[in-house]
């Protein structure tokens, strides 16, 4: 999870090594989330508020016109260079920076309508052009905007008249379901569950078939990760752009054509729409408290964001269960809600208020960490704005009114503290693929990013399973519009507040394989079983989550283990003898963990530590590689991989993980050089170790396969092709469903083929 920044982080630890030993002891002791806040508060000073300021002053996010024009005279180096997608994102952040009243507003709009152009994007062209106007664009230069318009309405009237619209709208479209077809909550066959041991939780009440929904659910509140996705140009990209540059800060949608917050720098949005309803929701207190959010990091950001969307009222009714129990004097803690309240599904704020923070588990200086930084947010906020749900809050510039905020400041402090605690154990990443290498490369490796923090009400309610029954997609932005264009028709406009809710972000949970009657409905957490070795899952696990984790798939390893054990060891998966080439048996770990080859007669051993080095040295030269290929060197990253797999030391078997993973790269850079059948040859023996290491049905097999059918179909190996896209087809329409893009890639593919 995403921490404050380390200067804010090392000044409470040092707070909390100075606190007094009768206040540390005391502090540790609380286990009630309201004693824990007013416990914080009265520790929070000036010096607090004022160490924030200091740190934030370098991330400044106010209006700047000197900045705005900074940024559009980098847009026009851009746009001579012909590199018209990275000089749209400079004017982007020209347009943000520049106040209002600034002439820098109308000219960045006006540059990117230029870009948008070039990038034949032409509704969002006109409606840059409009916003030019709009913004006081000189009179005399406006013959260049009546110009743009008209090549952009004939361009719009020819596609209108032949039935055709321009694909390349699709660059800004989040991978959403339409408004009307998009259903939220759990399907039929399934239910709500309780239980001591595993609170609430889904269970199968009839027979759930591989790849039919389980649940759709859209988070309560999320909270975009900066700097996460790094876009280069094309002329070297000496200035990288971020997820914070490219996408929505409400509904994550990926635009050239972001709308900016009137009153930062920072925020910005997708359509008018997106940037209204955020302002409703929570940013009309967030954007007064400027870079002082980002210094807090995601996890403050993502409480306090919760906390406002939600009100005071609706989060004096949720606490209402909890003051009942104090008052009866029943011995039942705080730290115990989650037998006091089981919410409907129909009450999100409900269900996101009772999970379990954990209090009682997390380290007393985390405690206090989290409980400084509230306390201190909510300190600057009394300051600075108005109380939520307080009519002077209409605009970006707002006086603060320490009165209203007095009376109610503990409710809405201990609200924030609560969900701060419960991100550890409940938040969820929004996970998206992204395509990595140069822009203009012939192949494009694709690794997951977490584009965003969220709390889903109903998600949230799955338990974990280091081996799930259950596949997860993520889907950003708004609604597809017919035309294809999400920027210039702002779908939004006119939908009620539940409708425009449903064009934001949503996750969609799919049966992976077969769930019977009574099964428990899983999903995993992140260690995976595919991906590390039982005690280190386990680890992490009882770390973050504070569970040992007794899942199917843990048992039966720990099983194997104990079996192995006693049989004097096992055989490691992929390890062949430097010798004979027979498998290596890995001893105990009690017993060293060295490894022995199985042939009797060859008797070749090599100790843990040396293989564990060895394996190492092929990661460091693999990711070697990968960075020389992203900087197109290829033909040096192909002797690098053909160097290591010799010289390593090591026998890779077929199944072997990381032979999956120097099989995949080589074949990515013959596919950079164009040679397609030496690519399709190593990719095969990737698929090979994939499928051993996730299981023939995994969505990680689905993928390597899909590149697979991909490489086939540009070297023109029709019969392979062929052969490897209904496999492909299968996994993908299980995990992904029927709509997912790579689909209608395959079914293109497969159309021209046999065409």
């Amino acid at each position: 999870m995403d921490l404050p920044c380390a200067q804010w982080q090392n000044h409470v630890a040092q707070k909390w090594s100075r606190l007094d030993p009768e206040l540390k002891t005391k502090f540790t002791s609380l286990l009630d989330i309201d004693d824990v806040f007013k416990f914080a508060l009265s520790l929070t000073n000036q010096h607090d508020l004022d160490l924030v300021q200091s740190v934030s002053a370098g991330r400044s996010v106010k209006k700047d016109r000197e900045e705005a024009a900074k940024y559009r005279e980098r847009g026009n180096s851009c746009f001579k260079a012909r590199d018209y997608e990275t000089a749209a994102l400079h004017y982007s952040q020209g347009i943000c920076f520049a106040p209002q009243t600034s002439d820098q507003l109308s000219l960045c709009y006006s540059n990117r309508s230029a870009a948008l152009l070039h990038l034949q994007l032409y509704q969002e062209c006109l409606d840059d052009t409009d916003r030019a106007v709009n913004s006081g664009y000189p009179a005399h230069l406006s013959h260049k905007l009546q110009d743009r318009r008209t090549l952009c309405l004939n361009h719009l009237a020819g596609c209108e008249k032949t039935g055709k619209h321009d694909h390349n709208s699709s660059l800004q479209i989040g991978k959403g379901a339409s408004v009307g077809s998009l259903r939220f909550g759990i399907c039929p066959q399934a239910s709500v569950a309780y239980s001591l041991g595993k609170g609430r939780h889904l269970v199968a009440q009839k027979r759930i078939a591989a790849g039919e929904v389980i649940l759709t659910d859209r988070p309560y509140s999320c909270v975009l990760i900066p700097g996460m996705e790094e876009v280069q140009g094309k002329r070297g990209g000496e200035v990288m752009f971020g997820t914070e540059h490219r996408r929505c800060h409400r509904c994550l949608a990926k635009t050239l054509c972001l709308v900016p917050c009137e009153g930062c720098s920072y925020s910005r949005y997708c359509t008018a729409a997106c940037q209204r309803a955020a302002w409703r929701e929570h940013h009309r207190w967030e954007c007064p408290l400027g870079a002082d959010l980002i210094v807090m990091g995601v996890m403050a950001q993502l409480a306090l964001r919760v906390t406002l969307k939600a009100g005071l009222e609706n989060i004096l009714t949720a606490c209402q269960p909890i003051r009942d129990k104090h008052k009866k004097s029943e011995p039942c803690r705080d730290s115990d809600q989650s037998v006091l309240y089981t919410p409907s599904n129909s009450d999100p704020y409900l269900t996101v208020f009772h999970l379990l923070h954990h209090i009682n588990n997390q380290s007393a200086s985390l405690r206090f960490l989290c409980a400084v930084t509230i306390a201190t947010l909510y300190l600057k906020l009394s300051k600075e704005v108005p109380f939520p749900g307080s009519s002077l809050s209409d605009g970006p510039n707002m006086e603060g009114c320490d009165a209203e905020w007095s009376s109610e400041l503990l409710v809405m402090g201990s609200a924030s503290l609560r969900h701060m605690l419960q991100l550890r154990c409940n938040a969820q990443a929004i996970i998206t693929l992204q395509d990595t290498g140069a822009e203009n490369s012939r192949v494009q490796s694709r690794h997951e990013m977490r584009l965003a923090t969220a709390m889903f009400p109903t998600l949230s309610l799955l338990n974990h399973s280091c081996c799930p029954n259950t596949s997860l997609v993520f889907s950003t932005g708004a609604a597809a519009d017919p035309c294809g264009s999400h920027e210039s028709t702002d779908i939004s406009e006119g939908l009620s507040e539940d409708e425009h809710e449903a064009c934001g972000v949503t996750v969609m949970v799919r049966a992976a394989r077969v769930i019977n009657p009574g099964q428990e409905i899983l999903h995993c957490y992140g260690p995976h079983s595919g991906r590390m070795a039982t005690k280190e899952r386990r680890r992490l696990l009882q770390e973050q989550y504070y569970f040992l984790c007794q899942c199917e798939a843990c048992n039966v390893q720990e099983g194997q283990q104990q079996q192995d054990c006693t049989r004097g060891g096992r055989i490691e998966s992929g390890l062949l003898c430097l010798k004979c080439k027979e498998a290596l048996k890995k001893t105990c770990e009690s017993k060293g963990g060295d490894f022995t080859c199985l042939q009797p007669t060859c008797g070749h051993c090599m100790f843990s530590a040396e293989v564990r080095q060895k394996l190492q040295e092929v990661r460091v030269a693999l990711e070697r590689a990968v960075e020389l290929m992203e900087t197109e060197m290829p033909d040096k990253a192909l002797r690098l991989l053909k160097k290591t797999k010799s010289q390593s030391g090591l026998i890779l078997g077929e199944t072997h993980p990381l032979h999956g993973e120097l099989a995949d790269a080589t074949a990515r850079a013959y596919a950079s050089m164009g040679d397609w059948k030496n690519a399709a040859l190593h990719l095969e023996q990737s698929v090979v170790a994939t499928g051993s290491q996730y299981g023939e049905d995994s969505i990680e097999l689905g993928q390597q396969l899909f590149k697979l059918a991909q490489l086939h179909f540009n070297g023109g190996a029709r019969g392979a092709a062929l052969s490897v896209i209904p496999k492909v087809r299968q996994i993908l329409s299980l995990h992904c469903g029927p709509d997912c893009p790579e689909l209608q890639e395959l079914k293109a593919m497969e159309e021209c083929l046999q065409g």
